[in-house]
């Protein structure tokens, strides 16, 4: 008895001075590389931040960015640690890494469109294509970006619906206040009026717009006036744009509608409108005279 337990002692021992030590290194190196990688990642956002002047929405991404990539990271370093430990233990690997292969084959095909929606999330998150409290369009969507996540965009629309999108359906976005928003206008005067004119009143009501208290926070630029874009079937077009700060382009806007209403009507320009002429053919006077044949028998 004495003697199996000393040769199981010698071979503990023996096992601990060749695989032991190798054990231990391995334990090691993969708490440090957990450690190095966390660090990295801290480093790397106190240095993007200092450098780049991006506010709370930059802000955001980064550390979203950095979380998914200390978690990856994370599962691949204890992975390839535990593949060398259980090595080390003498347990063959092969038939496990075949295993996982297949099954990972099996999975991928089942979440192919899972797969999609997180790859196409990363790449939205890292460009900084879509922020919290943009308004977007993509499709037939559209609306105020409440989240921007790995799997998923939420959209709050005008009525107040929340609408959920998986980012791999996202082929086109449409960003309407990415660093500042424009209200384009097209306004319709009658032929008769004096064009220049016209542009001078616009002109004026703008500047007045952009030097009102209210108003001259969220207008970033002077009011540009493309001039007399086309000729409608009843109205001369004038075109222009105000740049305003992101999403304040339709509070400007209705504001900008309403004085230019006033403005025209108190400078006598006509804002015109179809008209339509009905045409009762060859006898105008058959349909009034009926009308009155039916009125005496009633």
């Amino acid at each position: 008895m004495i003697i199996l337990v000393i040769e199981w002692t010698d071979k503990l021992y023996r096992w601990g001075l060749s695989h032991g030590i190798r054990i231990l290194g391995i334990l090691l190196l993969t708490i440090a590389l957990i450690y190095a990688l966390r660090f990295g990642l801290k480093s790397f956002i106190r240095l993007y931040m200092l450098h780049e002047h991006g506010g709370v929405e930059k802000e955001k991404r980064v550390k979203t960015l950095t979380r998914i990539l200390s978690v990856v990271g994370g599962i691949l370093i204890v992975a390839s640690g535990s593949m060398m430990l259980l090595s080390e233990l003498g347990i063959d690997m092969k038939p496990i890494l075949a295993s996982l292969g297949i099954g990972g084959l099996a999975i991928g095909f089942g979440a192919q469109s899972l797969v999609k929606d997180v790859i196409s999330g990363f790449f939205i998150l890292l460009e900084n294509q879509i922020r919290v409290g943009d308004v977007v369009k993509t499709g037939e969507n559209s609306g105020l970006v409440e989240s921007v996540g790995l799997r998923v965009l939420v959209l709050r629309d005008f009525s107040g619906n929340r609408i959920i999108i998986p980012n791999g359906e996202i082929a086109t976005v449409t960003n309407m206040t990415y660093e500042f928003s424009r209200y384009p206008f097209e306004l319709g005067v009658a032929y008769k009026e004096d064009v220049d004119r016209v542009i001078e009143v616009i002109r004026r009501v703008g500047e007045e717009l952009a030097q009102d208290p209210p108003f001259k926070e969220l207008i970033t630029a002077p009011i540009e006036i493309m001039g007399l874009d086309s000729f409608g079937d009843s109205a001369l077009i004038i075109k222009g744009r105000i740049t305003t700060q992101p999403i304040q382009q339709w509070t400007v806007g209705r504001e900008f509608n309403r004085r230019i209403k006033i403005a025209f009507d108190k400078e006598g320009i006509e804002i015109p409108f179809p008209h339509r002429t009905v045409y009762f053919g060859e006898d105008p006077g058959r349909l009034g005279r009926l009308m009155d044949k039916e009125s005496d028998s009633a």
